[in-house]
């Protein structure tokens, strides 16, 4: 018949057992004592408040990231703006360089013997010789005309004849 170990002895001092193997702890496995729990809701208290303090850290620096990348973004609209700016009065500049030498061709070419060559050459025209001219002569009289309305002065009149006078001039 097995021995049952599980029985009181009444002796003075009982002997302990012994189990054959000794079993291995899990560290990772929670306990179910009250102190553990207390214990296990502190903890999760400071865990959710670390997690939200990392979730408000990470909040803050993907806004300071996005404010960053709307400078830098920013500022390379304004570079390229100015490099616009640059390029057009550069082109302005041409422009007006090119302005100045036409300007300066325009008025050597205005000259009265190049215009007379050009009309010769061109156009087939010669000098006027002294049959061809017609001379007038005109009358010095003075050809200003002048005024055909008379100018009427109103006079003072008395308070009723500027009255008639008014109707009269309505009904003309």
């Amino acid at each position: 018949m097995p021995r049952n170990f599980n029985k009181y002895q009444y002796e003075t001092s009982p002997r302990k057992l012994e189990p054959e193997y000794t079993p291995i702890k899990n560290p990772y496995k929670a306990k179910k004592t009250t102190a553990h729990r207390i214990k296990k809701n502190s903890n999760n208290k400071k865990e959710k408040q670390l997690k939200k303090q990392q979730k408000q850290m990470i909040k803050y620096l993907i806004i300071g990231f996005a404010i960053i990348f709307g400078i830098c973004y920013r500022n390379s609209q304004i570079d390229e703006n100015f490099a616009k700016v640059q390029d057009l009065k550069q082109e302005v500049a041409d422009v007006e360089k090119q302005n100045a030498q036409l300007e300066i061709s325009i008025e050597n070419g205005l000259n009265l013997s190049n215009l007379e060559q050009e009309a010769k050459e061109k156009l087939g025209m010669q000098k006027l010789n002294s049959k061809q001219t017609i001379y007038i002569t005109l009358p010095k009289r003075d050809y200003i005309e002048p005024a055909t309305e008379d100018v009427i002065l109103d006079e003072k009149q008395s308070g009723i004849k500027g009255i008639i006078n008014t109707i009269m001039n309505i009904f003309k």
